[in-house]
């Protein structure tokens, strides 16, 4: 869609989507009356089917960017029946309010979108009319390459509709960024022209004009949606009032010969297969190639949705696929595609394209404040909570900054009040004046302010406005040009404003519009996987992966999101299942508390919520972990706090969470791809080896340590290799003999007994490694705030000597993770001077 306020060019990269682009290149070539003399005659005959539309965008996510009455869109439609229906693109009117039609004679009609369609780019506009002049439809198998065409929309400025530009057809069949074929031409399609007609030089519509592909050098490149696909789509509102399409769950990946455009030598792989899907029931797999459906051979994706639109749900067909080095034939009955549902809905204000129509005012009622609300007055940037706002003028004139300034001191005096006016704000629209002009406290009764004007260099003049009132400090400052400051006129209306400016809002004003954004101190996060939900004001966020963590003032509360990709057939129950056996192996039963899986609705789908608890032996810590599956990618969102927690407070932030989460497919990064969930690719028993060269001993250690360095071959004296509640040590030592170091730890294990009776432990001569004699220390210490066990042997070979230390928090003793600690000591073997 086209913007009525301006249009920007952010960079020069390419820009092909779906969308009106903002790119200003030049026309197409425009082939006179002179070069084909029906063109006029054509026009004239077609331009009363083709209809300019124009509404507002709906509120963009970002609530600071409130939408204004000249923040407009528009495009271009088609008329398909005489009693107003409407054929144009679905991404002109999908997020468009207050839709509004203006025929080719001027007529202006109140419309609304009765049917959209994103994946064709097709939708349908109702208008209460009659008598309207219906488009007639050609048929795509009379479409030529080279024949003259001309488009019909609302290029740029909506003042510009049922604009035509005449070129040729420059090819059929096209692939690009669309789920079906398209016509490509060069007859020139600019911002606005989107929904608008192709037409033959016999007047009728070829194609729904789409889309334009804009890049430095590159002219002339248009796209339309082809005739056939225009019916396909119609019929399927007609008769079912949306495009029923077949499902056979699984995703499938182009080959890179026709990703890059060039003629595919293989067919589809199927990347995906959705568990209980038709594709899986029918014994589809991963890693199958597609060849054909039905009659239809299929080597690239526009390939198979031209041939799978051919068919319904419920149908059954014949689908050829590649297996291994076999081909085979799988009979499956098609599902049906689920789409989401369009809201569509007027602004509160009612259905006048303009929703301000009656608001003489503006304010916000949160933070007390209002004024007039001239018809040029533009609201730009707001702060997440409306502290602070920015207003310009629709013509540039001038611009207005209001600031709220809470919990400052009512006592301030007028001078003072003077000077923090003075000291100017990096955070307002130009900061301090560099001259002051003038500096005056104004006892204006019930409304006192003080008031600075001043120069800023040659730029022009800045009026500040300080107003204390209930504890809140309200600046407003007013920016006017140099040119504009001089105009009497024009001071007078601008100081008229400033005087309108009151510290309250009359919330039974109905000529007063409210902007206030204040959503009682939360905030949204967003990530490139689509999800987004609110947190408390006070939380901060940390780390930018596909794992975040996100964290209150204390760090006592913490949520740990991880997003990764549903393998092919897994399922929630499974994965959750997963997750409490990794929980349950990790803590022993006494220091764990997990409640079975609660069955809840999040971001739409179903989800498991899990409440669980663990500690160490001191302070419990609990938790709730979310878990759903949504467009093929797996979300976990693990909250955790002290099991003390109020919990009330920890309702209140679960709920607003809950009822916050949401995933938007179309804000997922396109460049996603494939994310492994690294616990299914885990194995716990798995090891490393260590090697220590000096020291000449060698170890096999679980992968899922980790060490106080990198598992390499650097040859420390002593090597930690620590665990969730243990770890393994080993240290050598060339100068202390074997007897000396059983004394010194027969010493130091006395006297800690000595000042701790809580601390026990045992002693013993064993064998170890065949025949090297060792000394045993087996200690506990349950008196300890987190108990543990501990296992310290003491060995002596080829003049060195060896302590190997295994100790276990009693929290974490579980048969798994002892297993894996004795196990890794049993690995240990000398090396002898054998070199790697």
């Amino acid at each position: 869609m086209g913007n009525w306020n301006a249009f920007t060019k952010k960079g020069i990269t390419v820009l092909l989507a779906a969308f009106l682009l903002v790119s200003l290149q030049g026309p197409a070539t425009i082939y006179a009356a002179e070069v084909n003399a029906e063109v006029p005659k054509v026009i004239e005959k077609t331009s009363p089917s083709v209809v300019a539309i124009i509404g507002k965008p709906s509120s963009d996510s970002d609530k600071s960017l409130d939408k204004n009455r000249f923040n407009l869109a528009h495009g271009t439609g088609v008329i398909v029946e005489s009693n107003g229906v409407i054929v144009t693109n679905a991404h002109v009117v999908k997020d468009m309010k207050n839709i509004v039609v203006v025929t080719s004679n001027g007529t202006t009609y109140n419309g609304r979108a009765t049917n959209i369609d994103e994946e064709s780019d097709l939708a349908l506009v109702k208008i209460d009319a009659t008598g309207l002049s219906p488009a007639k439809f050609a048929s795509s198998s009379d479409i030529k390459v080279g024949e003259t065409v001309a488009a019909i929309g609302t290029p740029i400025s909506f003042a510009l509709r049922n604009s035509v530009t005449v070129g040729i057809v420059s090819g059929l069949d096209r692939s690009v960024s669309s789920q079906y074929q398209l016509i490509q031409t060069d007859a020139a399609i600019n911002p606005g022209n989107s929904g608008g007609a192709l037409i033959n030089m016999n007047g009728e519509v070829i194609g729904i004009n789409t889309m334009k592909y804009a890049d430095i050098g590159v002219e002339n490149l248009g796209f339309a949606i082809p005739v056939d696909t225009v019916k396909y789509v119609l019929k399927h509102f007609q008769l079912y009032g949306k495009v029923k399409r077949p499902y056979l769950g699984l995703e499938l990946e182009e080959s890179w010969e026709a990703v890059v455009g060039l003629p595919s030598s293989t067919g589809l792989r199927v990347a995906y297969v959705e568990p209980d899907s038709p594709a899986a029931k029918a014994g589809i797999q991963q890693d199958d190639l597609f060849v054909s459906i039905g009659t239809s051979k299929v080597k690239t994706l526009v390939d198979y949705n031209e041939a799978i639109k051919k068919f319904l749900p419920g149908e059954t067909i014949e689908i050829t696929i590649q297996s291994g080095n076999s081909t085979k034939s799988k009979s499956v009955t098609l599902g049906e595609a689920q789409q989401k549902e369009m809201k569509r809905t007027q602004d509160a204000e009612g259905s006048y394209l303009d929703a301000d129509r009656g608001k003489t005012k503006i304010g916000d009622s949160h933070y007390g404040w209002s004024m007039k609300y001239p018809a040029g007055l533009v609201k730009g940037h707001q702060s997440d909570d409306g502290d602070s706002v920015s207003f310009v003028d629709a013509k540039g004139d001038f611009s207005l900054t209001i600031k709220v300034e809470s919990n400052q001191s009512d006592e301030l005096s007028p001078s003072a009040l003077l000077n923090r006016l003075a000291s100017g704000d990096e955070d307002s629209y130009s900061g301090a004046a560099s001259t002051i002009l003038e500096r005056q406290y104004v006892k204006r009764e019930g409304n006192p302010y003080a008031k600075i004007v001043g120069r800023s260099g040659d730029e022009g003049y800045i009026q500040t406005r300080g107003y204390l009132h209930q504890g809140s400090l309200y600046t407003v400052q007013l920016f006017v040009s140099k040119e504009h400051y001089n105009n009497n006129f024009k001071q007078n209306s601008y100081n008229d404003l400033l005087d309108s400016f009151k510290v309250s809002f009359n919330d039974k004003d109905e000529s007063l519009k409210d902007i206030s954004v204040y959503s009682g101190g939360n905030t949204t996060y967003k990530n490139e996987y689509g999800l987004s939900f609110d947190l408390p004001s006070n939380w901060q966020q940390g780390g930018y992966s596909s794992s975040s963590s996100f964290f209150n003032d204390d760090y006592s509360q913490t949520l740990h999101v991880s997003v990764t990709s549903a393998s092919s057939g897994d399922t929630l129950g499974a994965w959750v299942d997963r997750q409490r056996k990794q929980f349950e192996d990790s803590y022993a039963p006494k220091y764990r508390s997990m409640k079975e899986p609660e069955e809840i609705t999040l971001a739409g789908v179903p989800a498991l919520k899990v409440t669980y608890a663990s500690t160490l032996g001191n302070k419990w810590s609990a938790g709730i972990s979310l878990f759903f599956i949504k467009d093929k990618y797996k979300y976990e969102l693990d909250m955790n706090y002290p099991q003390e927690e109020d919990k009330a407070t920890l309702e209140d932030i679960l709920k607003t969470l809950t009822s916050t989460i949401k995933v938007d497919k179309e804000s997922m990064d396109q460049e996603l791809g494939f994310i492994q969930d690294l616990d299914e690719l885990l194995d716990p028993n798995r090891t490393v080896a260590y090697r220590n060269e000096k020291f000449k001993y060698a170890l096999q250690i679980p992968e899922i340590w980790t060490s106080s360095k990198s598992y390499d071959n650097k040859d420390q004296v002593n090597k930690t290799f620590l665990f969730t509640g243990g770890h393994l040590s080993v240290g050598a030592e060339t100068k202390t003999t074997y007897e000396e170091m059983v004394k010194e730890e027969d010493a130091a294990q006395k006297k800690s007994h000595d000042n701790d009776n809580d601390y026990t432990f045992t002693d013993a001569d064993v064998t170890l490694i065949g025949s090297v004699k060792a000394k045993k220390y087996e200690i506990s210490y349950a008196g300890a705030k987190i108990p543990y066990k501990e296992t310290i042997y003491i060995f002596n070979k080829n003049n060195i000597s060896y302590t190997a230390t295994l100790r276990m928090d009693d929290a974490v003793r579980t048969e798994a993770n002892l297993a894996r600690l004795n196990k890794a000591f049993e690995s240990f073997k000398f090396l002898d001077g054998v070199k790697k």
